[in-house]
């Protein structure tokens, strides 16, 4: 398998040779440290299959195999070789142990070697975990550790963090030493809690000493992009493109700093898919990053003609306000969201927003969610298409029915407003009055006096009846403003004069 990686000895007459040619064909077989100072883990991995099928298989092979799969991000592949590993190892421990007191010396001392190889394999698998996503799990892992080595600290403090817990986290932190793993350790954790200047000085401290460590380089610049520093980041960030100009993280780093410091231009190349798969895993922590996911989201969703595409481009446009360009994707869905209450729901709000009151109207009667129907926002809105619609009183009706909800006064403010602005004054009177007994503000007893003064101005029009008068009189006088009395003796005297009793 691997010697075509090796070029084949010279060619010569005689079997002398012919066999010295082979064995320096063999003497050129690479070792494996070759391939890891190469980080060539894909030769690595070659190499120890070989081994394996050579009879060459031993535990520190089947380790070595993990750890290569471990630095391709290969992790479940590792985890699948260091659980199968782990079975083993318990199997030769448990063999041990049943030996009990017979066991020599020197069989003691393999026992207790076992146990501490265990020990690090559960801590190996723990990693896997950790970068799986398996918290719980990994949990579950370091706790079968007994003993307690540098690596198990810091991947109990990155599993303090993920989980939130302050206590455990401040107790791991002060187990780290003044060493290069752990400090990279507190860095990394500084950087994940948005302590971007601690982090960098940390950084900064261990480059004094390391200056090969060119990819401390790209986190220090990563840390004053996240600080709005992007020329100090485009600077820090330079030193390692120069060793490494085909880095697709410092690439992207780069971007993101020309897009910040001159035009989105600069910066596109229009690989919407490849942005929409590394989106995907993205959980938004910060308010940039929710923008950030959702025009990508928005975008993809623009570039794939599709139904969850065009939804896509209507919430866009909705939280956008603009409603116009929300109706012109939602409506060429429409047939297939017909009985579903969300798509409605959206719908019934745009339509609304763009002053087709009678369709709004329509669409949010035909919601059946009861956790939607009383929702205030679903409840403000056909309060004012009912109001639009020239239906007050169902508005009113809508109102009294969510009376003893925590918005009712919201409610009846919105009635009493949209009433008296669309010329409904009885039910506008009525608001208003409720209002009146609710809050003293003054305010109240304007729009009341207002909207009586209007209904009896559409009566002397007789476009409102007559008796509607003494409804009039009666809301007046609940008041106890003084100029009450003056309004009411006028709209007597009219009632006199057209032989109404009031």
């Amino acid at each position: 398998m691997l010697l075509s990686r090796v070029k084949s000895g010279s060619k010569s007459s005689g079997s002398s040779a012919t066999n010295r040619g082979k064995n320096s064909a063999k003497s050129q077989l690479p070792e494996l440290e070759d391939f890891l100072k190469k980080r060539d883990y894909i030769g690595a991995i070659t190499l120890l299959e070989y081994n394996q099928e050579a009879g060459k298989n031993s535990e520190t092979n089947d380790l070595w195999v993990a750890y290569c799969h471990f630095h391709l991000g290969d992790y479940v592949e590792s985890l699948k070789v260091l659980e199968n590993l782990s079975k083993r190892k318990e199997a030769t421990v448990k063999e041990r142990d049943s030996d009990g007191k017979k066991s020599s010396k020197n069989e003691k001392e393999t026992k207790s070697e076992s146990k501490e190889e265990l020990d690090d394999i559960w801590l190996y698998i723990a990693c896997c975990q950790f970068f799986l996503g398996m918290y719980k799990e990994a949990e579950e892992s370091v706790s079968k550790c007994k003993k307690v080595t540098k690596l198990h600290t810091r991947l109990s403090l990155h599993l303090a963090h993920k989980n939130g817990d302050e206590k455990v986290l401040l107790q791991h932190h002060q187990q780290l030493q003044d060493v290069i793993e752990d400090q990279l350790c507190l860095a990394s954790i500084h950087y994940l809690r948005s302590h971007y200047q601690e982090a960098i000085d940390i950084y900064k401290k261990i480059l004094i000493d390391k200056r090969d460590y060119l990819a401390l380089n790209v986190y220090i610049a990563l840390c004053y992009y996240k600080l709005d520093y992007y020329d100090v980041s485009q600077e820090v960030l330079a030193v390692y493109l120069q060793q490494h100009p085909d880095s697709m993280t410092a690439i992207n780093l780069k971007a993101c700093n020309h897009y910040r410091l001159y035009n989105g231009k600069a910066a596109e190349v229009n690989e919407y898919q490849e942005a929409y798969n590394l989106i995907g895993d993205l959980e938004p922590s910060v308010p940039h990053e929710y923008i950030l996911k959702g025009v990508v989201n928005a975008v993809y969703g623009q570039e794939q003609d599709t139904i969850p595409g065009r939804q896509s481009m209507a919430s866009c446009f909705f939280l956008m306000k603009q409603f116009d360009d929300v109706l012109l994707y939602l409506s060429s869905i429409k047939s297939y969201f017909y009985n579903d209450d969300t798509f409605n729901f959206t719908y019934a709000q745009a339509k609304a927003a763009t002053g087709a009151f009678q369709e709004a109207e329509e669409t949010f009667l035909q919601i059946q969610s009861e956790k939607i129907k009383s929702d205030p926002v679903y409840v403000n809105w056909l309060i004012r298409c009912y109001i639009m619609n020239k239906k007050p009183e169902k508005a009113w009706e809508l109102y009294e029915k969510m009376a003893t909800s925590a918005e009712a006064f919201n409610y009846l403010t919105l009635v009493a407003n949209e009433c008296y602005k669309m010329g409904h004054f009885l039910y506008a009177a009525r608001s208003f009055d409720l209002l009146e007994k609710l809050d003293s503000n003054p305010e109240y007893w304007e729009g009341k006096r207002g909207a009586c003064c209007g209904v009896f101005q559409m009566i002397i029009a007789e476009r409102e009846t007559r008796e509607t008068l003494r409804d009039v009189i009666s809301l007046l006088r609940s008041s106890s403003n003084p100029q009450t009395e003056q309004i009411v003796k006028i709209m007597r005297s009219w009632a006199k004069e057209n032989s109404l009793i009031v």
